[in-house]
């Protein structure tokens, strides 16, 4: 069952066969990334060729593994460095390549078995929101005048407000007149998150605030 269909030379039959099995699959790990998180159609076109590239890519290389392996290298270093991607989107891309390198190689019974386990497992572990931080978790920026203490200002709101919060990050801009914070906040249930922002409004002099999703894998 896991032979592969590629001997010595690659034959008509088998860079067709190949090329289509590499096309249905990159399909179905661009539908589970479709159903599993935030998706764009190039990304998601993207993953539906990649397949198909990387393992023309193996054909072209005789089956060499090494050699195969430093091509997709290549690749894959182009993309990264085009595309800021969060590890949601590099797992995919790794999903992809794993199979198009499998079908590259001729082993297509192997490649199918592997793209299904595996959706199985990211369907699974999606659906039961495997690793989800509960927490109302928020990244919280601030900019404040140089002449405000900004240890303790805040202190009141941030107490009503969130369960919890901590200073992340501080760092000067606009040619060092401002002090922009970043806080990692928790906030509490039901808490008006306009309002929440208009009484730091008053604190920091109507200057900006802006909140956002919490610290996470997405921002890496």
């Amino acid at each position: 069952m896991f032979n592969s269909i590629i001997d010595s030379t690659v034959t008509p039959q088998a860079f067709f066969a190949c090329l289509g099995a590499a096309f249905v699959l990159g399909l179905i790990v661009a539908m589970i990334y479709q159903k599993t998180a935030r998706s764009n159609q190039n990304f998601t076109t993207t993953l539906a060729i990649l397949p198909v590239l990387v393992s023309v890519a193996i054909m072209l290389v005789n089956g060499n593994l090494g050699a195969g392996v430093a091509v997709m290298g290549i690749f894959s270093l182009v993309r990264f460095r085009s595309i800021p991607g969060n590890s949601r989107s590099i797992m995919f891309v790794f999903f992809s390549m794993a199979i198009g390198l499998a079908v590259g190689t001729g082993y297509i019974a192997f490649a199918a078995l592997f793209t299904v386990i595996t959706a199985i497992m990211i369907v699974i572990l999606n659906a039961l929101h495997f690793g989800e931080n509960n927490l109302n978790e928020k990244k919280l920026t601030i900019l404040v005048p140089e002449d405000i203490d900004y240890t303790e200002i805040f202190d009141d709101v941030f107490s009503k407000y969130a369960n919890a919060f901590y200073l992340e990050k501080t760092k000067t801009t606009n040619m060092g007149s401002l002090f922009e914070l970043t806080y990692r906040i928790d906030l509490k249930k039901n808490v008006k998150e306009k309002e929440f922002i208009d009484k730091i409004r008053v604190k920091n002099g109507n200057l900006k605030v802006a909140l956002s999703h919490t610290f996470n894998d997405e921002e890496l």
